[in-house]
């Protein structure tokens, strides 16, 4: 089976989705299961990750990689490939293609909270989800709670929606946990619903009790309405205990989950959540803020705080900075949230999707 791909999201610095593709396809490219399978991946520059050519051939589709290439250009190069099925791993999918589509759906924030985008571009995220979704012989999420959220939002036929968590990367071998320095770390790209100004206010309290405290975030500033971060760092009068990272490469992520010793993510709408997930593969228990999905992915290994709520935030970064019991109880249940997200299982799955789609030709 020829299995076309939209590999955008792995030119440049991935994140997210980029993120989400990369695991999936280094797990087939290691699943003795999928050689009889091709797959075309299609991109405007070249991708940022070795595979092997003969199995994950690479069609460079010149042009800047928004709406036009996707509608256009994209599906000019593909109809000529004998492509069986084709996989969009972020959102949308090309709508003039003649073979079956699969496409995955991680979250509709753009239908529950269009206050959080432009106008023209919530517009278009919702349209082109919408048409992708009906259009496509399944529909890809991540989580239950997203399930939920596009049934309501797009209407798509429960039987049509399958959920595969996907997985998360084993952590490297780093400082021993106790040994650890009292550093928390963000990682994501920086939206009002992750409230990160929040984090900064819980964490100047905290520092006013913790001298040796410090704070990492990772991740560039997409807030809209924008936020202005340098600010809140600097009236808190954290200079020098806040180093914002707009990017880390993925050994500069390894080391910074290595060092950390809480993990902090308030966000208050997440298709899933995969960084705090990330920092318990580290063996680094998160601090969240408590919501559905939150409690769906990291179940007892986490501590919830309310959103809003700065003095409350800034104790429960504090006990899981230096209260071995509360660090125990967390880490001790990690194994259990953490058996659901293995890279090989997600592929497999999303492999068997494929295949069903591409069959029912």
């Amino acid at each position: 089976m020829r299995i076309g791909i939209d590999a955008r999201e792995l030119c440049g610095h991935a994140t997210g989705a980029g993120r989400y593709l990369g695991g999936l396809l280094r797990a087939w490219s290691e699943d003795a299961a999928t050689p009889h399978h091709e797959f075309v991946l299609y991109a405007p520059e070249p991708l940022g990750l070795a595979l092997d050519p003969g199995r994950f051939a690479v069609r460079l589709v010149p042009g800047p990689s928004g709406t036009w290439w996707e509608q256009v250009r994209l599906p000019r190069c593909a109809s000529t490939d004998r492509l069986d099925v084709f996989f969009a791993p972020a959102y949308s999918g090309p709508l003039r293609l003649s073979v079956p589509t699969v496409v995955a759906i991680h979250d509709v924030s753009f239908f529950a909270h269009p206050e959080w985008f432009r106008t023209r571009e919530g517009y278009r995220r919702r349209w082109l989800t919408r048409a992708s979704a009906a259009r496509a012989r399944a529909v890809v999420t991540i989580s239950n709670f997203s399930r939920g959220e596009i049934l309501d939002a797009l209407g798509v036929p429960d039987a049509r929606i399958h959920v595969i968590p996907p997985g998360v990367s084993e952590a490297a071998p780093g400082r021993h946990a106790e040994g650890r320095d009292e550093r928390i770390l963000f990682v994501g790209s920086i939206f009002n619903r992750r409230h990160v100004p929040d984090l900064v206010r819980a964490f100047a309290v905290l520092a006013r009790r913790r001298p040796t405290a410090s704070l990492d975030l990772v991740g560039d500033n997409r807030t809209y309405p924008r936020e202005d971060l340098p600010g809140a760092i600097e009236a808190a009068d954290l200079a020098g205990r806040v180093r914002w990272h707009r990017y880390a490469a993925e050994d500069q992520l390894t080391d910074l989950y290595a060092r950390a010793r809480a993990f902090a993510f308030l966000s208050e709408y997440e298709g899933l959540g995969l960084t705090p997930l990330e920092a318990l593969a580290a063996g680094v228990p998160p601090v969240l803020l408590d919501t559905a999905v939150a409690r769906e992915s990291c179940g007892d290994a986490a501590v919830y705080v309310s959103r809003g709520d700065i003095e409350g935030t800034a104790r429960a970064l504090e006990r899981v900075l230096i209260d071995p019991a509360t660090r125990a109880r967390l880490l001790s249940a990690a194994p259990a949230a953490l058996s659901r997200y293995q890279w090989p299982r997600a592929a497999r799955e999303t492999l068997r999707v494929l295949e069903s789609a591409g069959n029912s030709r």
